[in-house]
């Protein structure tokens, strides 16, 4: 997939709103990105908390909704750690059937939320081991795994679908079988991007943001990443006081955690390269 050419030279966007916007947008559209099942796959598979709504055993007929934790198995079906005694765990067992909830920014309602259909089956006893060591990956903190009250519950897919507003360059919504879901690979870059973006926004913000004006051509006025993959990342930006949400793409596909570092340097010193001189 080959990365976004530039719109404009960086400097020359008129400060009118319609105009950055159309700028912005025809970016946007053109910034290289994975597939829509596979940047779903990824941003789930980063993904470590969420609403589970199950059928309630004492309210029959209507749903019940708790706040839970998971991880994830091979084939992307949520892993759940619950007890015995919680409500979730009492409704699924009288109905196995569920949705899981999973919004990229819960503060931001245009942001991308992902909902996971499917049916919850408690894991047997020769797959616990796998089970623990996936979860806690996840959740090194989860001591309570090992009470004896608890027990883990694969939520076995049936379809998943996602909806998208105008923070995300991904908009409107869409349907994938489990099918689908399962075929689609995890961004193999995706796995370093805590690191990568902790590092960014507490040491080079200003490249951050030097790299944002150059790929956009508009003069944000601060930048910082949310998630990396191997075709670009996702920033925070600031203009002239709204908050935008942007897609800036790689020159070509990072190969490994080494390459993106390669690529930030390279587009870093594009954006020096262009700035006006003093």
């Amino acid at each position: 997939m080959a990365a976004a050419s530039q719109v404009t030279a960086p400097g020359d966007v008129d400060s009118g709103a319609n105009n950055v916007h159309e700028v912005i947008r025809a970016h946007q559209g053109a910034a290289a990105r994975l597939s829509p099942v596979e940047e779903i796959r990824t941003f789930l598979n980063r993904s470590s908390r969420g609403a589970l709504s199950t059928f309630s055993k004492d309210n029959a007929g209507y749903p019940s909704g708790s706040m839970v934790d998971f991880a994830w198995n091979h084939d992307g079906s949520p892993l759940l750690s619950v007890s015995g005694l919680a409500v979730h765990a009492k409704n699924l067992q009288a109905n196995p059937k569920c949705s899981l909830l999973v919004a990229k920014d819960p503060e931001d309602r245009t942001d991308l939320v992902v909902t996971l259909y499917g049916d919850a089956i408690y894991v047997s006893e020769n797959e616990q081991e796998a089970a623990r060591a996936s979860y806690l990956k996840k959740h090194p903190g989860a001591f309570w795994v090992d009470f004896g009250d608890f027990r883990f519950v694969c939520i076995e897919p049936k379809s998943v679908r996602f909806v998208s507003g105008v923070a995300t360059a991904l908009l409107g919504s869409g349907e994938f079988t489990a099918e689908e879901y399962r075929a689609a690979k995890v961004d193999p870059i995706s796995e370093f991007s805590s690191p990568i973006i902790s590092h960014m926004n507490k040491d080079h913000a200003e490249e951050t943001k030097a790299i944002v004006r150059h790929s956009t051509s508009v003069q944000v006025d601060f930048a910082y990443m949310l998630d990396v993959d191997s075709l670009g990342f996702n920033v925070k930006a600031g203009y002239q006081g709204d908050t935008l949400k942007l897609r800036i793409p790689f020159p070509r596909q990072a190969v490994d955690r080494k390459d993106v570092k390669n690529l930030i340097v390279e587009m870093l010193q594009a954006a020096r390269a262009s700035e006006p001189k003093s």
